[in-house]
């Protein structure tokens, strides 16, 4: 086994999650760097997820924000559920989830166990939301988290800035660029 695997997780990159203004400018850049990154990682023998989000219409995955504002959204079968154009996902696995961690009541933990992966990888949307309770949740799980700086994003740059700025001086997390993630991965 090997002593140091990665896996890379592609997050939230949805239809639904780039009609927001600040996120629908970065929809191309981050859909070229997510191809970039998951081409790296096949020709390095690197897994890749890709992680979306996914209600059920009968209410029982449905967050306190939805009860609260009595409707559902991103249902399974709608466009806006779906991987955001140009995407490509081929060799790569899907895990759906109903909250901001990618962990929270899925399979990821036990699939990157497996895989004897010991750091994740993390590009997508919201940098504020899914990117940081992903990776806050792996450190729970002592599993390393980098979140690459230009191939995640939030509708407000502040916002990305602070979380990238929190998770660092919290030591849950580190960041890197795009760059520096695919040139470790070809030593």
């Amino acid at each position: 086994m090997p002593h140091h695997r990665d896996a890379l997780l592609l997050v939230d990159l949805q239809n639904a999650f780039f009609d927001e203004e600040g996120l629908a400018e970065q929809e191309d850049a981050l859909a070229t760097a997510a191809n970039r990154l998951s081409e790296a990682a096949n020709q390095a023998d690197i897994p890749v997820f890709v992680v979306t989000t996914v209600h059920s219409r009968d209410t029982s995955t449905w967050t306190l924000n939805m009860f609260e504002a009595g409707e559902g959204f991103l249902f399974s079968g709608e466009e806006g559920t779906e991987v955001i154009p140009g995407i490509n996902t081929d060799n790569t696995t899907r895990i759906e989830k109903t909250r901001d961690s990618a962990f929270f009541s899925t399979d990821l933990h036990l699939r990157l166990m497996n895989l004897s992966v010991n750091r994740i990888v993390i590009a997508g949307v919201s940098t504020h939301g899914c990117v940081s309770q992903t990776a806050r949740d792996a450190y729970a799980h002592n599993i390393r988290t980098t979140v690459i700086r230009d191939a995640t994003a939030d509708a407000r740059q502040d916002y990305h800035d602070a979380q990238l700025q929190r998770l660092e001086e919290d030591r849950q997390a580190s960041t890197a660029t795009i760059n520096e993630v695919i040139a470790g991965w070809h030593k």
